[in-house]
């Protein structure tokens, strides 16, 4: 309602879902769930489901909400699970959500189209959980950042990938007015498919038949290992989560308490072995239907008499990534792997598997790469050649584009931005490292005290390194990780205005512009202030091994992502210092947002380089003026009012 707006567009567009924070039982949360939940009765909003009721996510597929061939949105990152069921899902952050409730709409920038060719057919013992996490780390260098995927293979490929089961069409439950045989008779004839000619921005194949289960961790889903490969390290385990909307459907508590439990009772004479000393098992279902399914499978008391301690069903703990400090201390080690592999290391006490899935002889590692993994044929090779000559031709409109006239810029929007630049070096520093998990969900925390916890996570630092007006640059996928809104106004509560990356995050681009905090993607940049200030460039990337020079004094290159020329050409290399997590660099960042244009000085009486930088359009000028997206939603309503 700070919006302007009385009502909503639209209520039956919206559903409502409590899902985050539900073991919270301290007033003032529960205080907060009454304020929405009179909200949603004042508005008319039938859709509401308590908290308890399950994740958001979940309850919008079994409940026929995300349906095969639609667009739905949630103001939380997974919602591209939806995809699972053929529907597009995307994410939105808090302030599109509020757009959409007072206006129907938002604002969108096409994604480009991967696809993911599956070959192969998946081996006994390994899982879909497997399938998603070797995929994020073994291609692990942002080859699909902010793309839409699409997931193919041989119906023989596909049919061996394992299906969530769904507790939708229970008895009792009444949605058949969104999930009846007629409906899904529509489908069938009707079924989702890519047009023959479709063209790929890019193309990755994994074959299916030689992968294994693998974990990721610790602390980057970039990271991961095959199973075999980990367990001998006996790495103790203090905690084990079997919940979030990534794995506590029946189908997954079946396979934990099936495949690990039960056969863990047959093998001790039928005693039910106990959770490991030292260990604390949580269990959480998806939502209450797949509980009572569970329940009534025998699934969930087998865990339960194993020691098991039950969460209402929500999000949890938050346990579908393994940030650093997203689950609570910043020095602990997260991990991730599928319900059988957490399962297995709860009895166990250290990572292990259920001992399904055996190492084939003369097995090397994964097939995987770019491309689809089939032979190759003459009109292969003609498509790529003819998508090869539109991009050549796109790229040479887009450089004619960029010499043309000065960009347009709203009156009172700063034609200039310049200030010191702040290095944070470190790639795919994520929303937990930029504003800690513990004060997400608080209300009361002061923008002294947000500007406090700004990059807390990352560096605890940070806070007295960094001043007013910094421009912070980092490497790249900035911003990766959860929706919340507090990743850009942390950073503007810290009074900088500008933040520079190789590249961000989509969900933290959309939400620096809804929030009035200014981005740019400057690759070249980065290098070269990596090339300047590092020693070992070619360190592995994550959040806390950041990509380093292997040398002190490496060769300034341009890089490939980078298609627009340079005004004036960068100096050369020069000495190398010790690396800092965040570092002052005396660097000073001018961006003349009239003419795209980025000058770099490389500190007092140092060189000066110059880079032409993509235009900032007059819409997004207009949502950053008006103070994000809130305020300008709040100016088109007024002036709809007024006429």
């Amino acid at each position: 309602m700070s919006m302007g707006a009385s009502k909503l567009h639209d209520n039956t567009q919206i559903v409502m879902t409590l899902d985050h924070d539900v073991q919270n039982k301290s007033e003032s949360n529960l205080k907060k769930y009454q304020q929405i939940e009179g909200f949603a009765k004042s508005q008319g909003i039938v859709d509401f489901y308590p908290a308890g009721r399950g994740i958001g996510h979940q309850i919008m597929i079994e409940e026929g909400f995300a349906w095969p061939g639609t667009l739905s949105v949630a103001s939380d990152s997974h919602s591209n699970m939806y995809g699972g069921v053929s529907c597009l899902g995307t994410p939105i952050v808090r302030s599109d959500a509020a757009s959409v409730f007072a206006t129907g709409r938002t604002w969108w920038q096409i994604p480009p189209i991967a696809r993911v060719t599956f070959t192969g057919t998946l081996p006994a013992g390994v899982t879909g959980k497997d399938v998603i996490v070797a995929l994020c780390g073994l291609f692990n260098k942002d080859e699909v950042l902010n793309h839409a995927i699409e997931f193919t293979g041989s119906a023989e490929t596909m049919a061996s990938l394992p299906k969530a089961t769904e507790a939708a069409m229970l008895d009792d439950r009444t949605t058949r007015q969104r999930i009846n045989h007629e409906k899904v008779d529509e489908l069938l004839p009707n079924r989702l498919t890519a047009d023959h000619d479709a063209v790929y921005a890019k193309q990755l194949y994994l074959n299916l038949s030689t992968l294994s289960p693998y974990v990721s961790g610790p602390n980057s889903v970039k990271v991961v290992t095959p199973l075999n490969e980990l367990a001998p390290e006996k790495i103790k385990v203090n905690r084990a989560y079997l919940v979030s909307c990534t794995n506590a459907r029946a189908s997954d508590l079946a396979a934990a308490a099936a495949k690990v439990f039960k056969d863990a009772t047959k093998a001790n004479s039928g005693i039910i072995p106990k959770i490991a000393d030292g260990v604390q098992f949580y269990i959480a279902a998806a939502s209450v239907p797949e509980q009572e399914a569970a329940e009534a499978a025998g699934d969930w008391q087998v865990m339960l008499d194993a020691g098991a301690q039950p969460l209402p069903a929500g999000c949890g703990p938050a346990s579908n990534r393994n940030f650093k400090g997203r689950m609570g201390s910043r020095d602990a080690q997260a991990y991730l792997a599928s319900p059988e592999v957490v399962a297995a290391s709860a009895l166990s006490g250290v990572i292990s598997g259920p001992g399904a899935y055996q190492v084939p002889a003369g097995w090397s590692g994964v097939e995987h790469g770019f491309g689809t993994g089939m032979p190759r044929t003459t009109e292969h090779e003609l498509g790529d050649f003819l998508q090869q000559m539109e991009s050549l031709i796109q790229r040479g409109e887009s450089a004619v584009g960029a010499s043309e006239a000065a960009v347009e810029t709203l009156p009172g929007f700063p034609e200039r931005i310049s200030g010191e630049i702040i290095f944070c070096d470190a790639d795919n520093i994520n929303t937990d490292g930029i504003y800690p998990g513990t004060l997400t969900y608080q209300d009361n925390v002061s923008k002294e005290d947000m500007a406090r916890a700004c990059m807390q996570n990352y560096d605890p630092e940070f806070n007295s390194i960094a001043k007013p007006n910094d421009i912070l640059v980092a490497g790249r996928s900035f911003g990766v990780g959860s929706s919340r809104k507090q990743a850009a106004t942390a950073i503007l509560a810290k009074q900088i205005p500008l933040v520079v990356a190789s590249s961000f995050a989509n969900i933290f681009a959309r939400n620096s512009i809804n929030n009035a905090l200014m981005g740019l993607e400057l690759p070249r940049l980065v290098e070269r202030l990596r090339s300047h200030f590092s020693k070992a460039a070619s360190a592995p990337a994550s959040s806390s091994t950041p990509n380093f020079s292997s040398s002190s004094k490496s060769a300034i290159l341009e890089p490939t992502a980078n298609e627009q020329p340079l005004d004036t050409p960068p100096p050369g290399p020069v000495e190398a210092h010790e690396r800092q997590l965040t570092r002052r660099t005396g660097w000073t960042l001018t961006w003349n947002v009239a003419r795209s244009i980025v000058e770099v000085q490389e500190g007092p009486g140092g060189a000066v380089w110059t880079e032409r930088v993509g235009e900032l359009p007059v819409n997004i000028q207009a949502i950053i003026a008006a103070g994000g997206l809130e305020g300008w939603v709040k100016a088109e309503i007024g002036k709809t009012e007024g006429q």
